[in-house]
């Protein structure tokens, strides 16, 4: 199985002291995570985009590109590609150049997007969202597929038989569909044949079964090959040397994000209660020592027989120094456990 980590950049207050790092600064300690996940030998590393003031990454196959040039092995993802919002022929472009600059580590995965701020920012109508992302999806596919490409659709002008470049190593280079529960979305990656990254952040790993079975499904249904419908998960977690040590480090940090965007959209305050329960044995979250993480990694395996696992480092503003700690552990004692178990 591939282990690495996603990130968001973020930019929110310290839990602790109230103070904000610049962006210059967080964008700088992530190319440092990056480089040590590449050291210790985790398998890939993503980084989402937002376009709102507490996450410091809008353009992620920029800041992919700086870490092209200070990684050897690790593969290099967008996490996600908001495409309802973006224009599929740049964002082939942007990650074929990645592709070349990191010889063939780059990775794309693409969904709807869980915040609204780049539907405004880039003229789209949010009324449009799933039929914006089901056509530049298919747009982003023909681009990939051939050089040279006619297309037309609604929502974006026509192409007549142009060629698109630069061409990436990799052929093709993977796209990955990334999604947060809504079954169409799994049917539709299924359908395509596309890998599928399916985001746990909350509640009981089990109930999410019955949509990677559809997925999985879906898949057949269309003649794709199941060895080719690969499954990523995507969770909140964040390891220290203790149990009691984690959670009392990712608590507050995950209050205040979590907090806010529950004000956004009308979600109860999160409390230490519901926390511990989403960091229990059987909870969402991979928050804990590292063997409560290898414990918590196997048990999904077992449910789901997935090919990837990616968490979140971290939800909130964590110190720079217990991030890298995080990922050593990651890298030098779960991946190495975690992978000979699942071969």
């Amino acid at each position: 199985m591939q282990i690495g980590i996603y990130s968001f950049a973020e930019t929110t207050p310290d839990a602790t002291t109230g103070q904000t790092v610049s962006a210059a600064e967080r964008l700088s300690d992530l190319l440092e995570e990056i480089e040590l996940a590449d050291q210790v030998g985790l398998d890939i590393f993503g980084v989402g985009e937002h376009h709102r003031p507490d996450f410091a990454v809008s353009a992620p196959a920029v800041v992919l590109a700086a870490a092209a040039a200070r990684t050897q092995r690790i593969r290099l993802t967008s996490a996600v590609t908001v495409l309802s919002s973006d224009d599929p022929v740049r964002v082939f472009q942007d990650f074929a150049t990645l592709d070349l600059l990191s010889a063939g580590r780059a990775e794309i995965m693409v969904g709807r997007g869980s915040f609204i701020e780049s539907f405004p920012l880039f003229g789209h109508d949010l009324d449009e969202y799933d039929a914006l992302f089901s056509e530049k999806l298919e747009l982003l596919l023909r681009l990939r597929d051939s050089e040279r490409v006619s297309w037309a659709g609604a929502h974006r002008a026509s192409i007549d038989n142009l060629a698109v470049y630069p061409r990436p190593i990799q052929n093709p280079l993977p796209v990955w569909i990334a999604v947060g529960g809504t079954p169409q979305s799994v049917v539709r990656a299924g359908t395509l044949g596309l890998p599928l990254a399916l985001a746990i952040i909350g509640g009981e790993p089990e109930r999410f079964v019955p949509l990677i079975e559809l997925y999985r499904n879906a898949g057949a249904r269309a003649g794709h090959d199941p060895k080719t419908l690969a499954v990523g998960i995507n969770s909140h977690g964040f390891i220290a040397d203790t149990s009691q040590q984690a959670a009392d480090d990712a608590y507050p940090p995950y209050a205040v994000t979590m907090g806010q965007i529950g004000r956004e959209r009308g979600w109860p305050p999160p409390t230490r209660a519901r926390f511990d329960a989403e960091r229990a044995p059987h909870g969402s979250m991979l928050v804990g020592s590292a063997q409560e993480v290898i414990d918590k990694m196997l048990f999904e395996h077992e449910l789901f027989a997935n090919d990837r696992y990616l968490i979140q480092f971290s939800v909130g503003t964590m110190p720079h120094a217990k991030i890298m700690r995080s990922i050593e552990l990651l890298g030098t004692e779960v991946a190495l456990v975690v992978r000979r178990e699942t071969a």
